[in-house]
């Protein structure tokens, strides 16, 4: 039975609201959930962007849920304090909280003042700090000079189990590199042809973790107000990896203005038909033999998602 999760979007809705929000996610069903970790939203729509960290104590304090979230070790986080707030929330709830770790975007680490460093440069910063985390995790003390610098640091509180790292992954080429240090792979919906590329190469390279698919849709009751409700909140989601990591929010809301519907509905699953959207997303499960799914609902009122989930979405995805 693959997982059925709930992704908790920062970017689009105070954290006050959005604990209310994964709190009612459970009662509706959902079997757990992950966040994202942004110093700014996609657009001033959105218009939000609280603390991932704080927010997720009290998410697995006063839920059952597991957790997970994506974050950039290495700039705006050094890794040994991520490896210090992870084994933290690992100790407290045990078994009950996951770690991804990207190479980041110029719009949340453009604050630091420091010069952004090209893909490769991040690729390679990535797996110096995952390697880094994990010896930390392990109760190390680790000293590194490379992309980024560790002078004896130790984590004196650990967890009986250290959280799973996982890899994210838009492209064949980190699905692969996912398959020789991370726990498994997390990607997000695309086309059928595209998911399936990527997770062939992750297994091509040996990788056999976990798979976890993140799928952004937007639901109600109306065609056209599915549709308002994508351009208004992921109009500045389409464009392809590069641009969207490059540029900060400011200028990713003035390129966004060209987004048009077909590739707003390449980026989200737009529907009102919950049969048909339910059909879209076990297409893609079963497809890439994904373990988990998290469904990303757009809108900024989640509450008639929820409850529109917990009817007609939940129980058939459950019984993938």
């Amino acid at each position: 039975m693959t997982l059925v999760g709930f992704h908790a979007s920062h970017e689009q809705i105070s954290p006050r609201q959005l604990l209310a929000d994964v709190q009612a996610a459970e009662q509706a069903g959902f079997d757990a959930a992950m966040c994202s970790d942004h110093f700014a939203p996609w657009s001033t729509r959105q218009g939000e962007s609280g603390f991932a960290w704080s927010w997720l104590g009290a998410a697995l304090a006063t839920t059952n849920l597991t957790f997970g979230t994506v974050n950039c070790p290495g700039q705006r986080y050094h890794p040994a304090i991520i490896a210090q707030a992870s084994a933290t929330l690992a100790q407290m709830f045990p078994g009950r909280f996951w770690l991804a770790l990207g190479t980041g975007q110029w719009m949340n680490e453009h604050i630091m003042g420091e010069r952004w460093p090209t893909k490769d440069e991040r690729d390679e910063r990535l797996l110096e700090c995952a390697d880094i985390i994990r010896r930390l995790h392990r109760g190390e003390t680790v000293t590194h000079h490379g992309r980024v610098t560790v002078e004896n640091a130790k984590l004196w509180t650990l967890p009986d189990e250290p959280p799973q790292l996982i890899q994210p992954t838009l492209s064949e080429k980190s699905a692969a590199r996912g398959a020789q240090w991370a726990d498994g792979i997390a990607t997000i919906n695309q086309p059928l042809d595209r998911l399936k590329s990527i997770v062939d190469a992750y297994a091509e390279a040996g990788g056999d973790g976990e798979r976890i698919l993140q799928v952004h849709l937007s639901w109600a009751s109306t065609s056209e107000e599915a549709w308002a409700i994508a351009r208004d909140q992921w109009g500045s989601n389409v464009w392809n990896t590069t641009t969207a990591t490059d540029i900060t929010t400011a200028h990713l809301e003035d390129v966004a203005r060209g987004a048009t519907d077909e590739m707003i509905g390449q980026a989200c699953l737009v529907e009102s038909d919950l049969p048909r959207l339910t059909e879209r997303i076990k297409e893609m499960v079963d497809l890439g033999a994904f373990d988990r799914v998290y469904l990303h609902f757009v809108g900024q009122d989640q509450s008639p998602w929820i409850e529109a989930a917990a009817e007609h979405v939940l129980p058939a995805l459950k019984e993938n």
